[in-house]
């Protein structure tokens, strides 16, 4: 149902990666979230709490800089690192990486919705762009209703191993060693209702399914392509349907057990605030 628009929405859709450590750990941890291109001038659209996630890692690595160059040369610094916030059980260090978007990138603008997760990024300095196609927005907006099926685009499950903790330096560091890449995940879902804010603006859409850890900035669309919105938060609704004390038999065994049950239903960011969004930047866009 979705085979042709997933390899039509693949063109512009990316993934972010990251890396991070604790503070005095060499266990790093890999993350990863989405963002999809409007058009060839360098702008993309992603979530406002992914562009929060970016702009926290320059403070984060700004600190961890700073304790390294005061440091003397392979010593541990304890008070210096207290005095900075540096802890064991915190992120100290963080690496992120755009994905095949651009060849090189000298500045990055980044535009935050103010009341919706929803932000504008803008890649400066580029030569050559890495995505193959851009978008069609959804025009007529009526046209969506609950019981459609729709898809979502992103990159949930982080395989990507080109970096490495630089022992001698210790910092992290991206490599041209490994997969550089992770691999894209589709999942679909129906309408199942509209959301709206305190004056009764409608500005999201809610997916019987859920959109997976790493989707978030992913595109939403429909069968033909045509982007409906974008994926930004999964909520957990309880479902009423418990079981306490419960006697099963299990590899031929008497247990008790205890299931809460509850259902994962995604929210995306409904087309309508995203033209505006780009209309009110000036960013162009194509509608169908």
């Amino acid at each position: 149902m979705f085979a042709k628009a997933i390899q039509e929405v693949a063109g512009f859709t990316r993934a972010i990666h990251s890396i991070s450590r604790n503070f005095d750990s060499q266990q790093v941890q890999r993350g990863s979230a989405t963002l999809f291109f409007v058009n060839e001038d360098g702008y993309a659209l992603t979530c406002k709490h992914v562009a929060q996630w970016l702009s926290q890692a320059d403070i984060i690595n700004k600190v961890y800089h700073q304790y390294l160059n005061d440091s003397p040369t392979g010593k541990k610094n304890k008070q210096l690192a207290y005095q900075l916030g540096l802890k064991s059980d915190k992120t100290a260090e963080m690496r992120v990486t755009f994905v095949d978007c651009v060849d090189q990138i000298k500045n990055i603008k980044i535009h935050s919705h103010p009341e919706y997760d929803l932000a504008l990024i803008k890649f400066e300095g580029f030569n050559k762009k890495l995505f193959t196609n851009t978008p069609r927005f959804l025009k007529d907006i009526s046209s969506i209703h609950p019981g459609e099926m729709l898809c979502r685009l992103g990159f949930p499950f982080p395989e990507f191993s080109n970096f490495h903790l630089n022992l001698e330096k210790n910092i992290l560091e991206w490599i041209p060693k490994g997969n550089a890449r992770s691999p894209r995940f589709p999942i679909e879902g129906m309408v199942t209702r509209f959301l709206g804010d305190k004056n009764g603006k409608v500005y999201g859409i809610e997916m019987s399914t859920p959109g997976l850890r790493g989707q978030s900035g992913g595109p939403l669309f429909d069968s033909e392509g045509r982007i409906i919105g974008m994926q930004s938060r999964t909520k957990h609704l309880h479902l009423g349907f418990d079981i306490e004390e419960k006697s099963i038999i299990a590899h031929g065994k008497e247990k008790k057990v205890n299931d809460y049950s509850f259902i994962h239903l995604g929210e995306c960011i409904h087309v309508s605030v995203i033209k505006e969004f780009l209309k009110q930047h000036q960013v162009n866009f194509d509608e169908e």
